[in-house]
């Protein structure tokens, strides 16, 4: 009943928004107190989860996104979006733009979370889709899975690195990072190719908006050099990539605790604020006040949105849906390679259920790391591969309770419905491609 209760909840989210066309927060809102209410929590508990949900993810990832738009106006405005589309296009060729973005996304996920990233990279997809002359949606996508790849994989990302800790594989984070980073490529390739399958048949209002790139980039006049142009974006994602590795190393003291500082996304995204700060074209009240004031209007509804999300999550969260699970006879599934889908199906439940990756990783890694010890797996490729599982699972699939979904929605400029195309299709194919790759190289390395 509470497995119908959440479908339900989901069911009314898309028709509420998709149909009758209300305003996503409102609808997400409404459907976390349904859930709450039809699964039998006490009603003063169903509005203490929804403002801890909201407030938490606001918490989390709220100046970063603030700080992410911030950058991306400044980014778009300067001209400096138009200069790295030039740059990335020569390295990677101008046929084929998706697989820019799909590897730009694989590379830069790997320190920074996948919500982060996006923001960050946001102006850059739009600039390539401009420059390229295709789609938005096919960019979004593009972007979107190949972050979402090594977000899932590859430590250092919190969610990884937890489920490694509790398997009792913290020894072989080395050679989990390694089996990651493989594993994910397929991953990349099938979000890659489904972006320029499907997402090239979605268009958003910025398709038609789309001026001619030449045109563009006569009215900026002079454009400002690669260098300025990048630093924006690589210097948070160096910040984040130094602090999750400090972080990673472990040990106390001031040198530790400074680059944890400097790496926390809220941090590292306001230093990317100031690194945009040399390609303001002047110091004045029109890019000062007028851009960065752009950017915090630009940064009102995704944080509405994403924070509304927050609060399905955490009542589904509430319900007791991870204990049903645990209450599960799982063991009878079988050894070696058949045993991999247990932890599969385990973080595709929750993740589709209760919306966050990072959580459905800790949580079934910790469900399943009796199971690990039982079945007497141990040794790094046999424990990565356990946490590959996990993975594939925790990415299955994306939609409307998961922040990230709402983040590439509002970002992008799709509908709900285009987005569940988009992004939830993709997603569930790229768990499905990465539960079948871990499975093979199970049976061929293990």
């Amino acid at each position: 009943m509470l497995f119908a209760i959440i479908l339900l909840g989901v069911v009314l989210i898309v028709f509420a928004t998709a149909v009758l066309k209300v305003h996503p927060f409102i609808s997400l809102i409404v459907a976390a107190f349904f859930v709450g209410i039809a699964a039998g929590l006490p009603l003063v508990d169903v509005v203490r989860f929804v403002n801890e949900g909201f407030g938490g993810l606001m918490t989390s990832i709220g100046l970063v996104i603030v700080a992410g738009t911030i950058i991306g106006v400044i980014l778009e405005k300067s001209g400096a979006a138009y200069r790295m589309a030039e740059v990335v296009l020569r390295v990677i060729g101008e046929k084929r733009p998706q697989l820019a973005m799909s590897v730009i996304g694989y590379i830069v996920s790997i320190p920074v979370f996948c919500d982060s990233g996006y923001v960050i990279l946001s102006s850059l997809k739009k600039a390539l889709a401009k420059r390229a002359q295709v789609a938005v949606a096919s960019m979004a996508v593009a972007l979107a899975t190949g972050l979402f790849a090594t977000h899932t994989l590859v430590p250092p990302t919190p969610g990884p690195i937890a489920a490694a800790g509790n398997i009792g594989a913290s020894d072989y984070l080395g050679t989990i990072i390694l089996v990651g980073l493989i594993i994910a490529i397929p991953a990349v390739l099938v979000g890659y190719i489904w972006a320029v399958k499907v997402g090239s048949k979605i268009h958003v209002e910025e398709d038609a908006e789309a001026l001619d790139y030449d045109e563009i980039i006569a009215s900026f006049g002079k454009m400002p050099s690669a260098f300025k142009s990048f630093l924006p974006l690589v210097v948070p994602i160096a910040l984040i990539a130094m602090g999750s590795i400090a972080t990673a190393l472990g040990g106390e003291g001031g040198v530790t605790s400074f680059f944890q500082f400097l790496g926390s996304p809220t941090v590292a995204l306001f230093l990317g604020v100031f690194a945009a700060l040399p390609l303001l074209p002047a110091y004045d009240e029109k890019t000062l006040t007028g851009w960065v004031g752009e950017g915090l209007k630009e940064a009102a509804p995704i944080l509405l949105i994403t924070g509304a999300g927050g609060a399905f999550g955490t009542v589904i969260r509430n319900t007791g849906v991870a204990d049903q699970l645990q209450a599960m006879d799982l063991s009878a599934f079988g050894t070696g390679a058949l045993f991999l889908i247990v932890p599969f199906l385990i973080a595709a439940a929750l993740k589709t259920a209760q919306g966050s990756s990072t959580t459905a990783l800790v949580i079934t890694s910790t469900l399943v790391a009796p199971l690990v010890v039982e079945l007497g797996i141990t040794g790094g490729v046999a424990l990565a591969l356990v946490v590959m599982a996990i993975g594939a699972g925790a990415m299955t699939v994306s939609h409307v309770n998961d922040s990230f979904f709402w983040v590439v929605t509002e970002f992008s400029g799709m509908k709900v419905t285009d987005a569940y195309k988009a992004m939830t299709m993709s997603t569930l194919l790229m768990g499905l491609t990465t539960i079948v790759v871990t499975m093979v190289a199970w049976m061929i390395f293990v």
